[in-house]
């Protein structure tokens, strides 16, 4: 689970090919676009532009480079033709990018259009919990401390935070050890050590936490139909505390303590 220095620098060049992929989509206009078209547009600016590989592609039989959850979808939303991004939704893109061997992971959830201040809320309160996890990570901490942390973050605001789906350690390979949950007790589960690298992508729920999988066996919902909105990131354990890998263009230059000034969800 601990990288060498090498090994952090490469992983580390993947998260900022990672970064600029959803600066492109940044500057992308989604209203009208189906989510295969987003699909098509983050394949071709991986492969062509960045010289990379999108690491989803193919990893347990999946066809598509990344994940696109809109309003009640929680992850693994299949991109398809007929789904249409249309005003007012809130849309999750999860993409996985490898270069050199080695893969990063991120995802951010985006506004299409005039989105409601209720659905506006709930995104903007995910982004902050990922961040109270993210300001938990330092050496000796326990992963305890981060599920606590996005946990009481998400339960003040009212929120439930979906238990089935949790980050994980990442290297050459998409999934290692360990796994990150986002609920938990402080001072429980595995300390952390330098250079250890894993996601923190909680899922946040307008209703109750309880999701169900639709019979594409892929695209995870809410039982209840309410919104639910991620966001993650990769992060590597560092002497002083933590370094955000796949650190956005929109978030450059602010660190842990200025979430909340942050204009993530464009």
């Amino acid at each position: 689970m601990t990288k060498q220095p090498r090994e952090l620098a490469l992983l580390a060049e993947a998260g900022r090919l990672l970064a600029s992929v959803f600066g492109m989509l940044d500057r992308t206009a989604l209203a009208g676009l189906s989510t295969l078209q987003v699909n098509e547009l983050v394949e071709h600016f991986i492969v062509h532009d960045l010289q990379a590989r999108p690491a989803s592609k193919g990893q347990y039989g999946y066809d598509f480079v990344l994940n696109a959850s809109v309003n009640d979808v929680v992850c693994h939303g299949v991109p398809s033709q007929s789904t249409v991004l249309r005003d007012g939704d809130i849309v999750n893109f999860d993409i996985t990018l490898e270069k050199n061997g080695y893969i990063a992971d991120s995802s951010k959830t985006y506004f299409v259009g005039e989105v409601k201040p209720a659905a506006r809320r709930l995104v903007q309160t995910t982004y902050e919990a990922m961040w109270m996890g993210i300001k938990a990570v330092r050496p000796g901490a326990r992963l305890g401390d981060i599920g606590w942390a996005i946990e009481r973050h998400a339960k003040r605001n009212g929120y439930s935070v979906v238990r089935e789906y949790c980050g994980h350690g990442i290297g050459r390979e998409m999934h290692e050890e360990p796994q990150v949950l986002h609920f938990g007790k402080p001072g429980t589960g595995l300390a952390l050590r330098e250079g250890m690298v894993f996601t923190i992508e909680p899922m946040l729920n307008r209703g109750r936490g309880s999701v169900k999988t639709e019979a594409d066996g892929w695209t995870v919902v809410t039982r209840d139909g309410s919104l639910s909105a991620q966001f993650e990131h990769t992060v590597a354990v560092t002497a002083s505390g933590v370094s955000v890998l796949t650190l956005r263009p929109d978030e450059q230059g602010a660190g842990p303590m200025k979430w909340r000034a942050l204009a993530a969800v464009g």
